[in-house]
C-alpha cells in the first residue's frame, strides 16, 4: 500500500480542527499529522512533520493563513487548501497568489473534503467555477503583474506554451488531449514539463503564472 496522505489542519476554532480531523481519520489513506490554532504554529508544525496537504484557515490571530501559505509555498512545501466561509471570500485571490492550490468551504460535505485533499495531494487544481471567474476578473482588472517571470516562458516549447494556455483556460487533461488530438498521457507529460521549467508545484500556480505574465489575457465580459 502507498503511504497515507499526511494532513495538517490550521484553524483558530477548535470545533473546526476537531471536526475535520475526525472526518479525515475515517479514511485509511489519510493521516492527520498535526493541528494548529494560528499561522505561526501551522508553519512550525509543517516544518517539523512535513505534511502533504494543509487545510488553512484565512483569518487567524497573529499570522493569518495567507502569510502562512506564503511561508510554506516554496519548493518541497506542502500543498495548501484554503478554508473559507464564502466561495467569494475577498481573500481567496490573495491566497492563490501566495501559493495556495485551491480552496474549500467550511461547510463542505465529508466526501467533498476527501476528494479535495486527494486532488491537491496529486498536484491537481481545485478551483470552483465561481472562484475561477473571480480570479480571471481580478487579472483582467489588474493586468500582467510587474516582475512576473516572463523570461521563464521562453524555456517552453511551442507545444508546452499551447498546453499552458489551455490549462489556464480551465481545461482538464482529457479536454486538452481532445483539443490537441493527442493522448492524455502526452498531455500529462507536457504539463509536468511546464511545471518543472517554470518552477511551479501544481496546475493552480500554472493558471496564476499564465495570467500574471500576460501569456493569457482574460476575455472581456468576465467578472
Amino acid at each position: 500500500m502507498s503511504a497515507p496522505i499526511r494532513v495538517v489542519i490550521a484553524d483558530d476554532h477548535l470545533v473546526v480542527r476537531t471536526g475535520f480531523g475526525e472526518l479525515l481519520d475515517t479514511q485509511p489513506d489519510f493521516e492527520v499529522a498535526g493541528r494548529a490554532a494560528d499561522g505561526l504554529e501551522a508553519v512550525r508544525i509543517c516544518r517539523e512533520v512535513k505534511p502533504d496537504v494543509v487545510l488553512m484557515d484565512v483569518r487567524m490571530p497573529g499570522m493569518g493563513g495567507i502569510e502562512a501559505t506564503r511561508e510554506l509555498a516554496g519548493p518541497g512545501g506542502p500543498r495548501v487548501l484554503i478554508l473559507t466561509t464564502f466561495d467569494l471570500d475577498e481573500y481567496v485571490y490573495d491566497a492563490l497568489r501566495a501559493g495556495a492550490s485551491g480552496f474549500l468551504l467550511k461547510d463542505v460535505t465529508a466526501e467533498r473534503l476527501f476528494d479535495a485533499v486527494r486532488v491537491v495531494a496529486a498536484g491537481e487544481a481545485l478551483l470552483a467555477p465561481a472562484v475561477t471567474r473571480r480570479l480571471i476578473g481580478e487579472f483582467a482588472r489588474m493586468g500582467p503583474r510587474p516582475g512576473a517571470p516572463v523570461a521563464a516562458l521562453g524555456t517552453l516549447t511551442p507545444r508546452e506554451t499551447q498546453v499552458l494556455r489551455l490549462v489556464a483556460e480551465g481545461l482538464s487533461n482529457p479536454e486538452i488531449a481532445a483539443r490537441l488530438v493527442v493522448t492524455e498521457e502526452t498531455v500529462k507529460t507536457h504539463v509536468s514539463r511546464v511545471l518543472n521549467k517554470l518552477g511551479l508545484r501544481d496546475r493552480t500556480q500554472a493558471v496564476v503564472a499564465a495570467y500574471e505574465t500576460g501569456l493569457v489575457v482574460p476575455r472581456s465580459g468576465h467578472s
